[in-house]
C-alpha cells in the first residue's frame, strides 16, 4: 500500500483488514495525505468513518451512465472537488459493490482528472471478503437462485473491466483474530471451501437450542427485517415502567444527513427502559467499549438522562451521546447525533457483517443467500457462544464459483508476496517515499 500500488486487500472474517486499513489511513495522514475513505453500503461506511462509493463519486442510485451523465456529474462542483483533489481512494465491502457500479466510478474518475488511467490516476485500495455477502442485483429476485451460478463474473466486482485493467495486487491476510477455537475454525474453513459435512454438523447439534433455552443478554440473528422488528418489539414491551425515548439530531444538507441515517446502526428514535437488553453501534474513541459490545440497560441519570449501561463484562458505563460525521478534506459536510445504542434482543445477520461477538442465537432457518449463514457464524467467536434455533442447508454453502476465484486470489497473492520479498530495501523507501511526494504529502 505505502508503495502507491492499487491493493486487493482480502482473508476471513477477523484477519484485521479493517485494523490494516485504518493504520494505513492514519500513515497517510500522518504524512499529510487526506485518502477518500469509502464503502460499498451505508452501513459499512459508518464502520471505516467514509461515505458510501456511490455518494463519493456521485453515481448515486444509477445502474448505468451515458456520456452526458459523466458530463453532468463532472459538472457537480463538490464531487469534481472531492474526486480531483483525491490521491487514494479506499472501497470497503467490495463483495457486496455490484462489478457495474465499480465501471461507472471508474469513468467518473478518469473524466473528471481528465486522465486515462484506471480511476483517473487514483490509487484503489479494495477491500472485502467474497465469501461474505454478495451485491444484490436488478432482477436478482425474480431468478432462481441456480441460475445465478452461471453469472459470477457478471455479478462481483471483480469481473469488472474496471478491475482488470487496475491490476490490484491481492494482499491475502492469512491470520485469524477472531475464534480461538479449534474445532469452530475447521467448521469455518469447511463452510469457506464447500466441505461442509456431518462430522462438522455434529458440533452444531450440540448447539442447537429450543427459543425458550436461549440464553439472556444475547442477541438474536436472524435472516429478516420483519423478525428482528417484531422481536425487539415485544421484548421492550414486556418490561415494566416508561420508555425514555432519544431522538437523533442532525445537521448539514440533507442528502448527506440520509445517507448517514442509512448506515447509523443507531435508529432515528431509540426507546429504551431499565432492563433493555442493548448492543453499542460504534468504538468508543477511549476504548471503553467497542461496536457488538453487549449490555443491560441499569438505569438512567443527570437532566437529560444518559442511560447508563452495564456491559456483559460487568462493566458500568455511563452513556454519552456520538457523531457520526460524514468528511471530506478534513470539512465536516454533515453531522448525526445519537446516543451509540441499539435494542439487542435481535439483529439482521446484515447488519451484523463487521461485528464481533461473544455469543450470539441465530436463527438460519430461512437463509436464502449463499455465504450468509458463513456471516452469521463467523460473528462468533467461539463454538461455546453459538445458539442455534435451527438451519437449512444454505446456510453452509458459499458460491461455489467464489470458491476457486479464491483460490486464485492466494495463488496470486502468494506470488505478488514474493515478487515484493526480492525488492531492496531502499528501493521499496524510495517508492514510498515517491508516492507520498506525488500525493503531495511529506514524509518526516
Amino acid at each position: 500500500m505505502k508503495s502507491g500500488a492499487n491493493i486487493f486487500l482480502t482473508g476471513e472474517p477477523g484477519s484485521g483488514k479493517t485494523h490494516t486499513i485504518n493504520w494505513y489511513v492514519s500513515y497517510l495522514r500522518d504524512c499529510g495525505v487526506q485518502p477518500a475513505i469509502t464503502a460499498s453500503t451505508g452501513i459499512a461506511a459508518t464502520h471505516i468513518g467514509g461515505m458510501t462509493i456511490h455518494s463519493w463519486s456521485g453515481i448515486g442510485i444509477k445502474t448505468e451512465l451515458n456520456k452526458r451523465d459523466i458530463d453532468n456529474i463532472a459538472a457537480n462542483k463538490p464531487v469534481a472537488k472531492r474526486i480531483s483533489g483525491a490521491s487514494v481512494l479506499i472501497i470497503d465491502e467490495i463483495s457486496m459493490l455490484p462489478p457495474y457500479a465499480l465501471d461507472m466510478v471508474d469513468a467518473v474518475c478518469r473524466r473528471v482528472r481528465r486522465n486515462p488511467e484506471p480511476f483517473g490516476g487514483l490509487q484503489i485500495i479494495l477491500v472485502g471478503d467474497f465469501f461474505q455477502l454478495p451485491p444484490i442485483m436488478k432482477a436478482q429476485a425474480e431468478k432462481p437462485q441456480a441460475s445465478l451460478l452461471n453469472e459470477v463474473a457478471a455479478r462481483f466486482a471483480y469481473g469488472s473491466a474496471s478491475w482488470q485493467a487496475a491490476e490490484p495486487i491481492v494482499c491475502y491476510l492469512r491470520e485469524q483474530y477472531r475464534q480461538d477455537d479449534k474445532d469452530f475454525l475447521k467448521l469455518l474453513s469447511a463452510i469457506r471451501e464447500n466441505k461442509f459435512g456431518e462430522q462438522h454438523l455434529v458440533h452444531l447439534r450440540k448447539r442447537k437450542i429450543e427459543y425458550n433455552q436461549a440464553p439472556k443478554g444475547l442477541p438474536k440473528l436472524y435472516s429478516h427485517n420483519i423478525d428482528v422488528d417484531r422481536v425487539n418489539s415485544e421484548m421492550l414491551a414486556k418490561l415494566p415502567g416508561k420508555s425514555n425515548a432519544f431522538e437523533m439530531t442532525t445537521q448539514g444538507a440533507r442528502p448527506l444527513v440520509d445517507t448517514l441515517i442509512r448506515g447509523c446502526l443507531s435508529p432515528e428514535i431509540l426507546e429504551l427502559k431499565i432492563g433493555a437488553s442493548v448492543m453499542f453501534t460504534k468504538n468508543s474513541s477511549k476504548g471503553v467499549y467497542a461496536n457488538g459490545t453487549l449490555g443491560t440497560v441499569q438505569g438512567f441519570v443527570g437532566d437529560d438522562g444518559y442511560p447508563i449501561v452495564v456491559t456483559n463484562s460487568g462493566q458500568r458505563v455511563v452513556v454519552e451521546p456520538s457523531d457520526w460525521l460524514l468528511e471530506e478534506g478534513g470539512t465536516t459536510l454533515a453531522r448525526i447525533t445519537q446516543f451509540p445504542l441499539r435494542l439487542a434482543w435481535a439483529i439482521t445477520v446484515h447488519k451484523s457483517q463487521g461485528m464481533s461477538l461473544d455469543g450470539a442465537v441465530m436463527d438460519l432457518s430461512s437463509v436464502f443467500e449463499f455465504g450468509q449463514g458463513y456471516v452469521a457464524l463467523s460473528r462468533v467467536r467461539r463454538l461455546s457462544g453459538l445458539h442455534l434455533l435451527g438451519w437449512n442447508q444454505r446456510a453452509f454453502e458459499v458460491h461455489p464459483d467464489i470458491v476457486a476465484k479464491d483460490m486464485d486470489f492466494k495463488t496470486t497473492s502468494e506470488s505478488d508476496l514474493a515478487t515484493f520479498a526480492k525488492k531492496p530495501a531502499k528501493e521499496l523507501k524510495k517508492l514510498q517515499k515517491d508516492f507520498i511526494k506525488y500525493c503531495g504529502g511529506s514524509i518526516s
